[in-house]
């Protein structure tokens, strides 16, 4: 991989950030395997959607955009869509488990 400043045209600068897209969403996905397997730790709605622990890690990513040099609200933003979509697919798969338990014998 080259550098910023080893790029010699616009070709070499997309060929890069094509790359480092690539692995931004090979990371993504790698993440959403993470999303999946947190289900079956939740013991209700409420745990899968924890709204605490999303405030608190929209307000992590804040931080690490700005110490990135980054603009915090796109990067809220970006983590907010991104996680709420991850949200709604984990309680799809944490409701579908729960579908295929077999009942309880009281």
């Amino acid at each position: 991989m080259k550098t910023p400043e080893e790029c010699e045209n616009m070709t070499d600068i997309r060929a890069e950030i094509d790359q480092l897209d690539r692995q931004i969403i090979a990371l993504l996905g790698q993440r959403f395997a993470y999303v999946k397997a947190a289900s079956k730790f939740k013991t209700s709605e409420t745990s899968v959607k924890a709204p605490e622990r999303f405030q608190a890690m929209l307000e992590q990513r804040r931080v690490w955009a700005e110490a990135e040099g980054l603009n915090a609200d796109a990067i809220e933003k970006l983590y907010r869509d991104l996680v709420s979509h991850f949200i709604d697919e984990e309680m799809k798969h944490w409701q579908q488990s729960r579908a295929e338990q077999p009942p309880l014998d009281i």
